[in-house]
């Protein structure tokens, strides 16, 4: 397996990583880029474009991105977060105040701060939509509105798999008049320079690869002890939240789809490149080469301030929570306890850590199985970390 790119002298080890992903965990086509203090210090890229490219198929190049699923959220957090910086949004105003339709069913007093942490209690649709539905922002915006909780707003947390595409493109559109995907478009991945799209514009289609399920078995002994209930033990039972979360698009999109990836779906549907991706979490601790910083220290410290912690009522593992970001845990294991980021389900990964200064960006056409810790991104994760105190 030939491994392009670089990595600058002491992440050496992150190359090593990345060729095993695909000796041993089953990659087909996959980049990784990592950031130190601004600056690029690995970036990296093998395998094919599409996942089912096999021997002679079109190779993944520099500049090939692909769908990056809920890693997604941590880009439409950083929304709602910079509109608070800038004095638009409040995170402890009811989201009604913004968004009237929404104080019905029990709703009324969800503040923002709880939407972005998962505690909102709408994980689940009564009544799924259609993936043409759910492209609509409006159709999906008025579905979240009229959902019943299915637990008091605020007083617990469960992932909101797909129903936090509509709570947050709403609540953007509510403050700014702009869709999210425009939004983010202008206000972040210009300043930036990153290669993230939220709806995908035509002229972008050809660097996008197809993506399908790769699963391979897991690292002799796992990453964890298996839970007495998994993740994917409870997606396994129809009547389940974790069942109903992730189904709240019902029948699942087709990834490969080009309508679907010209969609704004902010919890699900992104689309980045490993340095679109790692560069975005870059400018988000600090300046960036050729870029721009995006927050400052105090929104930082909000978005890695844990607001949810325990027994996840979606996931049924252990979850940590600042405001829009997974923080590091058992679930999902960042840098250190200073990092905040957001994996997408069964393969991509982005990640900032505040104390090292580093930002990373995984992304792949293999998904499997598993939601949080993909082994691959793990042990990514582990070259960086070591490479970083060293």
């Amino acid at each position: 397996m030939e491994v392009n790119g670089t990595v600058a002298e002491g992440f050496e080890p992150v190359r090593e990583a990345f060729a095993g992903n695909f000796e041993a965990l089953g990659d087909r086509g996959a980049a990784v880029a990592v950031y130190r203090d601004g600056r690029k210090v690995v970036d990296l890229w093998g395998g094919t474009r599409d996942v089912d490219g096999g021997v002679g198929g079109a190779p993944w190049e520099r500049g090939t991105a692909q769908i990056v699923r809920s890693a997604t959220k941590g880009v439409a957090a950083a929304v709602l977060l910079l509109l608070h910086q800038r004095g638009a949004l409040d995170l402890d105003a009811p989201v009604g105040a913004y968004w009237p339709e929404y104080k019905a069913a029990g709703k009324e007093r969800t503040l923002v701060r709880q939407l972005l942490a998962h505690r909102a209690g709408v994980p689940v649709l009564d009544r799924p939509l259609t993936p043409a539905e759910a492209a609509d922002p409006e159709r999906g915006a008025a579905a979240v509105a009229a959902q019943a909780p299915v637990w008091e707003p605020g007083t617990d947390h469960g992932y909101h798999a797909q129903t936090y595409s509509w709570l947050t493109g709403e609540l953007v559109r509510r403050v700014t008049g702009r869709p999210i995907g425009e939004w983010i478009a202008h206000e972040i991945a210009g300043p930036v320079g990153a290669d993230l799209w939220l709806g995908l514009p035509q002229a972008q289609s050809a660097r996008v690869g197809r993506v399908g399920q790769v699963d391979a078995p897991f690292p002799a002994g796992g990453l964890r002890t298996r839970p007495k209930r998994s993740v994917a033990d409870a997606y396994a039972d129809p009547s389940s939240l974790t069942r109903r979360a992730f189904a709240a698009i019902t029948p699942l999109p087709d990834e490969n789809d080009p309508d679907y990836r010209a969609a704004a779906l902010p919890a699900s549907n992104g689309i980045a490149t490993a340095d679109g991706l790692a560069r975005f979490y870059a400018s988000l601790i600090g300046e960036v080469e050729g870029g721009v910083r995006l927050f400052t220290p105090e929104t930082v410290a909000l978005a890695r301030g844990e607001q949810s912690a325990g027994a996840d009522r979606v996931l049924v593992v252990n979850t940590r929570f600042g405001l829009g970001y997974m923080l590091h845990g058992g679930a999902s294991p960042l840098l250190s306890p200073s990092s905040f980021g957001h994996p997408g389900r069964g393969g991509a990964l982005g990640l900032a850590d505040p104390e090292s200064g580093i930002a990373l960006g995984y992304v792949t056409n293999g998904f499997r199985t598993s939601v949080t810790a993909d082994p691959r991104a793990q042990a990514l994760v582990r070259a960086v970390a070591a490479a970083a105190v060293r």
